[in-house]
């Protein structure tokens, strides 16, 4: 089974994509395709005989591959998931592009303020394009049962399943299985699990990552006679039951239960340019819209008769209803910084992230980010720090320059101490600063 996993290493490709990178004057390039382990953890001894089983399911699963055979070579195993995984990935290439295709007009990527969204795996620190998260993801989860088939299969039950409710009764009912064996282990009813029970398959074997789980908890299926049926039935059996292994089985009940989705993480691509003219200029890449083409221009034809609606006398409620139409218009915003040296910071984020996470991109980009700081949104607009609102609230999307300003009272307290204004932006960042075509 071991081969099994490294064969599987070597012919799985984890495509992975660069934050876009904008070149000085007027040429900007795709993200570099990158590939980063980094969030990969020792395998410290080899898998149990449970995790070996749990994993080779997992695989089976994957995208509704029936489970093999008994006799199956491993390199047919092996090029089947293969097969799959890969047919996964056009696929979901395929359906994003033609999405994007329909969304706003093409603009050439010479033009663009930023190349595009990324983001981030947690498990392996990769970065990746929008269409190929899901499948590196599961990849990455997939490959995780060699190490740690609880947590590998945790993470199945929370991230491959999209509805929440489903995912709760399960875990429920496996939790209640938990339960009834730690409350009485020598009982052989509450260590037998019937896979043609109602509640398991309504409740449990339609939930991914279920029967991953209770594999890697010690069960095994065993096929038994059943009183009244000619033919033997298959069984979850708990074979294991000392006050150790029970022990066990409750901790990883727990971690059942505090389990979270795996999602990639947007990256905010960072970015410094020098002090440009061009500043409040941003050319937006498809993602950032929520809207198709069709949407787009009906938007335009809003537009032109936005003057003549300014005209009218309208209610406060109207204005906002219309603000808020607009703000949902965008998925993701590009916001930049001017500082007073005159360099701007730029940064990519949720329409709907809130101004405390603002803040702390900036805190992170700055070499005193303990320092107190003001921003100041387009039209005087001051923004707090304090203040739980989002973004798309406050008229910050789909792109804004804000104004940046030291805390005037404690730069005064420093000049008067006969000490000097800090430096701005940390040098790593200086390091790649661009000019803003």
């Amino acid at each position: 089974m071991k081969k099994l996993f490294d064969g599987i290493k070597k012919d799985m490709k984890f495509k992975t994509a660069g934050p876009g990178k904008k070149l000085t004057d007027d040429t900007s390039t795709k993200p570099d395709v990158v590939q980063s382990g980094s969030g990969a953890r020792p395998n410290r001894h080899g898998p149990s005989e449970g995790s070996q089983r749990a994993g080779a399911a997992a695989l089976a699963r994957i995208e509704q591959i029936p489970r093999p055979k008994v006799g199956t070579s491993q390199d047919a195993i092996r090029n089947q998931v293969k097969r799959e995984l890969e047919a996964a990935s056009l696929a979901e290439k395929d359906k994003a592009e033609s999405e994007e295709r329909s969304k706003v007009p093409v603009i050439a990527p010479a033009c663009l303020s930023v190349s595009g969204v990324y983001f981030t795996c947690p498990l392996t620190g990769a970065t990746l394009a929008k269409s190929e998260r899901e499948v590196h993801i599961k990849e990455a989860i997939l490959m995780r049962f060699e190490e740690d088939a609880v947590e590998a299969s945790v993470m199945m039950i929370h991230t491959f399943n999209k509805d929440r409710d489903k995912v709760k009764a399960a875990i429920d009912i496996m939790s209640k299985y938990i339960e009834n064996i730690c409350k009485n282990p020598t009982e052989e009813k509450y260590r037998k699990i019937k896979l043609s029970n109602k509640v398991y398959q309504e409740k449990v074997r339609s939930v991914e990552g279920s029967r991953e789980f209770l594999e890697a908890l010690g069960f095994t299926g065993i096929m038994l006679p059943v009183e009244g049926k000619e033919e033997d039935e298959e069984f979850l059996v708990l074979l294991e039951y000392s006050s150790d292994a029970l022990e066990l089985m409750q901790e990883r009940r727990d971690r059942l239960q505090r389990g979270e989705p795996v999602r990639a993480q947007l990256d905010r691509q960072p970015q410094v340019f020098r002090s440009s003219p061009n500043a409040q200029r941003f050319e937006l890449p498809p993602e950032f819209y929520n809207m198709t083409s069709e949407e787009l221009k009906k938007e335009q034809l809003q537009r032109s008769e936005l003057v003549e609606k300014n005209a009218m006398l309208r209610t406060k409620a109207m204005r906002e209803k219309e603000e808020q139409r607009e703000r949902r218009k965008y998925n993701y915003t590009l916001l930049r910084i001017r500082l007073p040296d005159g360099c701007l910071l730029q940064g990519t984020f949720y329409a709907w992230d809130r101004l405390p996470v603002l803040f702390a991109f900036i805190r992170e980009s700055l070499v005193d980010g303990w320092q107190p700081f003001e921003l100041i949104a387009p039209g005087g607009q001051k923004l707090l720090e304090s203040e739980e609102v989002a973004l798309a609230e406050c008229n910050l999307v789909p792109a804004a320059l804000l104004t940046f300003a030291w805390d005037a009272a404690v730069q005064a307290d420093i000049a008067a101490a006969g000490g000097k204004s800090p430096a701005l932006l940390k040098p790593s960042l200086l390091e790649t600063i661009l000019t803003l075509s």
